[in-house]
């Protein structure tokens, strides 16, 4: 099978490959036949109804600096496609809420990955909250007197941007911290949306382990542990890639939401997990594919690009 697969992504001249999960996608499209297609937000565009984007033929590399050879720019109308990839970073914001209401006019005739209504109606710190049982305390809020309230209650605690990501701005206030009144108020002038407070988990310092999900599927995993004097596990934070297995609790919380995942149309899917406990569920550009083949484990783009073709031999079916 020979697909058009179209990538939404910025832009591929400034990646770093060794580390980049759409990079090893398109990677592994070319190396199964598939004819690629780049085009950044910026070139997407409706014109009475129709959607489409400005074009660019694509070839890749695994060497850096030599990665990506693009053909001339041409307009396109995006169903043309059999496959989009919406692969660019957050934030959350309106133009990323925008791009999903006009991918969501092609999806699923063509297929979008992951869904593009879904992705928007899954904001990654508010849809892991529908499996509190699997998640430490978590408030989200931006009232003063509830976060004062959820202190009390639980001790320390991290706060951070209800659409942040990469670890900006995620901060840990201990019970008696002097820092909450100041901290309070660069939040409040800095996000106009609430904020999310959790409970903290000491074990971070021991790794945050990120799960790749594939259609629901457990498929691998890293773990992410934080560099010395820091809580943020994020490896542009500084956080270092590990090897680990899966535990009975990882498992179990696969088998919770993985069903949920696949019903709403989200292929690729990264989860993050602090002793046992679900604190996000990445849809918009999960990432963690290369460290996983990087530390010897599998090469989960072939397990993503499987999964697309098979919907694509079903017409859609399953989206």
């Amino acid at each position: 099978m020979s697909l058009k697969v179209a990538v939404q992504m910025d832009p591929i001249d400034a990646i770093r490959i060794a580390g980049d999960t759409t990079f090893a996608l398109l990677l592994e499209a070319q190396r199964r036949g598939h004819e690629l297609h780049y085009y950044t937000p910026d070139h997407l565009s409706m014109r009475d109804g129709q959607v489409v984007a400005g074009l660019q033929i694509l070839s890749v590399k695994d060497v850096q600096g030599e990665h990506a050879e693009l053909g001339p720019r041409v307009r396109t109308p995006l169903d043309a496609m059999d496959v989009v990839l919406m692969r660019q970073d957050p934030p959350f914001d309106l133009s990323y809420i925008t791009a999903t209401h006009l991918l969501e006019r092609i999806h699923p005739r063509t297929l979008v990955v992951n869904d593009p209504a879904n992705v928007r109606n899954a904001p990654e710190k508010i849809f892991v909250t529908l499996f509190p049982e699997l998640m430490p305390p978590t408030l989200i809020s931006r009232d003063k007197d509830e976060i004062q309230d959820f202190r009390k209650e639980h001790g320390a605690v991290v706060m951070k941007p209800l659409h942040g990501h990469g670890g900006a701005a995620v901060v840990r206030l201990m019970p008696d911290d002097p820092n909450f009144g100041s901290l309070f108020d660069m939040f409040a002038v800095t996000f106009r949306e609430p904020w999310v407070i959790q409970r903290f988990l000491p074990q971070i310092t021991e790794g945050d382990k990120r799960i790749i999900l594939v259609d629901g599927e457990a498929r691998g995993a890293i773990n992410r542990v934080p560099a010395v004097g820091d809580i943020r596990s994020n490896m542009v934070r500084g956080g270092a890639a590990t090897t680990t297995q899966f535990t009975p609790r990882e498992r179990e919380i696969c088998a919770r939401i993985g069903p949920h995942l696949r019903d709403m149309g989200l292929i690729l899917v990264g989860i993050d997990v602090i002793d046992g406990n679900l604190t996000e569920i990445n849809v918009t550009s999960p990432t963690g594919i290369r460290a996983i083949a990087n530390l010897g484990g599998p090469d989960l783009a072939v397990d993503v690009w499987e999964s697309i073709e098979a919907k694509r031999s079903a017409g859609g079916e399953g989206v």
